[in-house]
């Protein structure tokens, strides 16, 4: 168990941001690889893994599990136990089919309320009528949101195409459907509802026993994979408000400590909380991974001084952590005419000799693993990029 200080009032223990780290990378699986989990079993476990581009899931499995197969994950989800669909901050993410049955409805209100920001173009389209039309188009045959624009404007001529389409994913659970998100035979994105893709799969069987399925096991599952974390932590992860009162119902079975800022934290009893000083290994993360995005502090991975520096615009980095915060960026390069894959880390302050060389390490391993079959490859530092 970690070291903690008691708080002032003496009443909850204190929680150091070192002793948030580890215990976060801990149920991240990133403190060390699981040897246990499948790749289904680590997906739900994560509650999930932030999926806008194709790569990241495969990214964030690597640095997690230790014989980690990106083939494993693309038969998953061509099987359709895996999906690839909107939840948590209205983003895709990769879910169990079991946790997009959950999940979206859970979150709901939240992606509904995105329909504020386009609503102007909206004007006379009843949004009941648009998910009627929308569902029975994707339904008919995936549409890709060109495609689904289209048939929108024939009901809707006047409105603004982009935000039918944007306001028939809000009211809509639409999935990505495969070949979208195969490693390495990816395809564009098309769209059909979550019902209608997992009848034509393996995941038509009733939905698992351990599915959670109300606001207080959702809450749970969150603290199991991102805890300890406060109520605010919780709700930046979900994009919801009004978390508190589940919380308060929770609070007879969970441990309470506060953060050195004093704000309240929450966690499972018997979670593990690792010693402040227990080793983190270099783990390389791909962007947009839910380690950086899910609780509202994020001091426990990211220093003060690096706050910001993974993105630039709409753009945001792949990065890496050196003793378990974030230490900078990385890129990956392939050339599929020749075979060779590039691989730049560039760390925003300056790594000793046994730091470069544990990063080298690292990148070698992933290198061997999801880089494209047997090639040649170099890893390169870049400049280092002073905060």
């Amino acid at each position: 168990m970690t070291k903690t200080t008691r708080a002032q009032n003496g009443t909850a223990p204190v929680l150091g941001t070192r002793a948030l780290n580890r215990a976060t990378l801990d149920r991240q699986l990133l403190l060390r690889r699981s040897r246990d989990l499948s790749v289904k079993d680590a997906v739900a476990h994560l509650v999930g893994l932030q999926a806008q581009n194709v790569k990241p899931p495969y990214y964030a499995l690597a640095a997690r599990l230790e014989g980690f197969d990106p083939a494993e994950l693309s038969a998953l989800l061509e099987a359709r136990e895996l999906v690839r669909m909107v939840t948590m901050r209205s983003t895709i993410h990769l879910h169990t089919a079991d946790d997009a049955r959950t999940l979206r409805p859970f979150v709901q209100d939240a992606i509904e309320r995105e329909l504020s920001v386009f609503r102007a173009g909206l004007v006379g389209v009843d949004l009941r009528e648009l998910a009627g039309v929308a569902r029975e188009a994707v339904e008919a045959e995936p549409r890709t949101m060109k495609q689904l624009r289209e048939v929108l404007l024939v009901r809707w001529p006047d409105a603004d195409p982009q935000s039918l389409a944007l306001a028939a994913r809000c009211v809509l659970p639409l999935v990505q459907v495969t070949p979208r998100g195969l490693w390495r035979r990816s395809g564009q994105v098309a769209l059909t509802t979550l019902e209608q893709w997992l009848a034509g799969g393996a995941a038509e069987q009733a939905p698992s026993r351990t599915t959670a399925r109300t606001p207080d096991a959702i809450v749970l599952r969150y603290l199991a994979a991102f805890g300890p974390a406060s109520v605010k932590d919780m709700q930046t992860w979900a994009r919801l408000t009004r978390m508190r009162e589940v919380f308060e119902r929770l609070r007879p079975r969970l441990r309470t400590f506060r953060d050195e800022n004093g704000v309240e934290l929450f966690d499972l009893p018997d979670a593990p909380r690792p010693d402040a000083d227990t080793p983190a290994p270099a783990r390389f993360l791909p962007e947009f991974d839910n380690l950086l995005l899910s609780h509202a502090d994020r001091a426990r991975v990211v220093p003060p001084a690096y706050k910001g520096r993974t993105w630039k615009g709409n753009f945001a980095y792949c990065v890496f952590l050196l003793d378990g915060f974030l230490a900078g960026v990385w890129r990956l390069a392939e050339d599929a005419g020749n075979g060779r894959a590039v691989l730049t880390i560039e760390p925003f302050g300056k790594p000793g000799r046994a730091e470069r060389e544990e990063l080298t390490r690292e990148a070698e391993r992933m290198l061997t693993r999801m880089a494209a079959p047997s090639p040649s490859y170099d890893i390169r530092f870049g400049a280092v990029i002073d905060a």
